[in-house]
Order: C-alpha cells, then structure tokens, then sequence
C-alpha cells in the first residue's frame, strides 16, 4: 500500500526528528556543534522543507538555536526543555537513562503526594469514583503480569489524580508522568509483576481521596513513590 504524499513528509519529519534529537540528547552531537540545512538534507535525503521543520522544532524545545551567518548550534542542557516528553524520552532512551529516572523520580516525590492530598480536597465526584476504579482495576493486569495493561491503568491513575488537584501546574506535569510510567516498562525497568505493595498503595490512595482525606492521600502517595525510588536505587549506583 503506498504511502501518501503527506503521511510520507511526516514519517521523514519525525525520523529525522529522533535521530538528531537522541544525537542531541546522548551528547553525540555536542553544545557548540554547528549544523547546516545543507548537511541534514544530505545526509537523511529529505527536502529543505523537512529539514528546516525539523530544526523550528528542535530549536522550540532549546536543543539547538539558529542565528543569521552562524548557522545552528547545538545548546547546552540548560537551554533544553526538560520537561518536554520527547526529550524526556530521548534521555531514557540515551546512555543518561539512570540520571534521568533519578531526576524525574525525585521530582514526583516531591509533586505526586502534594498532589494526591489536593485531589483529595478538590476532585470531583465522577472523580474520586474513577479513580477507585481505576486502583481496583490495575490488580488484576499487575498481578497476572500483563505489564503493557497496568502500564496504561497506571498512566491513567496518576494523570487522574494530577489533573484532580485542581492545581494547574500539577495538571500540566501529567505528560511528563505519563512518559516515565511508559518508559519503565517499555525500556524493562519494571518487574515482571509490580510488588503487592504497590498494589495496595494504589488503592489506598484512591480510598483515601474518595474519603477526601488528604493527609491520607499524601502518605499513601509519599510510600509509593518510596517503593518506586527504592525499585530504582540499584541503578542510580552504579
């Protein structure tokens, strides 16, 4: 079946896409490297068009900057968009895995818990509901090792619970979450069958923010995201 002209110009986009931005990422394209349209069109085959797209969107997320007679360069870490899932991705894909989960880990222990308690003052009805539901349903997935099932039950807890907050910035973290959770499972960072604990916490987070109960909620939240660090020691050690 052919390809259409259009979805073809976007599989280019999107590989070229990857393969500068994981070059980018892993650091073996480095901060001060200068790229040119001419390069990337040569070397990938692709038209100026893809090319220069392909930049506009590496230069949004602070991985490269273009300026007029010196072409594009290659940034530091600290111009890049950390929070941007696709280079979250292409760091968990990287040689920089392992400090990656750390960073992204220890930024949910400090946002999850606080998150769980506002969502145990603010959600909704159909909230607090679902996300019963949603804790209650990830046992039997978790338990029968169907890791791809509770990977994507898990994705959608947390998700729930930021954007229950309330709190818009928490909200606004649910993607960057959402890429972690994926990402554990999909690089085989996750045991084949989540510990019981695990769990259980779920779905004593879920309780306790259907009894809108907010210190619960945070401790529930807070042991969790332990186990999980713990889960993740051995790595961030060697």
């Amino acid at each position: 079946m052919s390809v259409e002209p259009e979805a073809g110009v976007e599989v280019l986009h999107n590989t070229v896409l990857d393969t500068m931005g994981s070059e980018i990422t892993s650091g073996e394209l480095a901060s001060g490297d200068v790229l040119t349209l001419d390069r990337i069109q040569e070397r990938f085959g692709v038209s100026r068009t893809v090319a220069r797209e392909t930049m506009r969107v590496l230069e949004s997320m602070g991985l490269v900057r273009s300026r007029r007679r010196i072409g594009i360069t290659v940034q530091a870490r600290s111009s890049w968009n950390v929070f941007d899932p696709r280079v979250i991705w292409w760091r968990l894909a990287g040689p920089g895995r392992d400090e990656q989960l750390r960073s992204l880990t220890e930024l949910r222990i400090a946002v999850e818990p606080l998150a769980a308690a506002a969502a145990a003052r603010s959600a909704s009805a159909e909230q607090r509901a679902e996300a019963v539901d949603i804790a209650a349903r990830m046992r039997g997935p978790g338990e029968a090792g169907r890791l791809d099932e509770f990977m994507e039950d898990d994705v959608a807890f947390h998700t729930l619970l930021l954007r229950a907050s309330g709190n818009e910035m928490f909200g606004a973290l649910a993607d960057v979450v959402a890429v972690v959770l994926r990402g554990r499972t999909q690089l085989g960072l996750m045991p084949h069958h989540p510990v019981p604990e695990a769990l259980d916490l779920h779905e004593e987070v879920a309780q306790a923010v259907a009894r809108g109960v907010p210190a619960d909620a945070e401790a529930a939240m807070t042991e969790l995201l332990s186990e999980v660090r713990d889960a993740m020691l051995p790595l961030w050690r060697r």
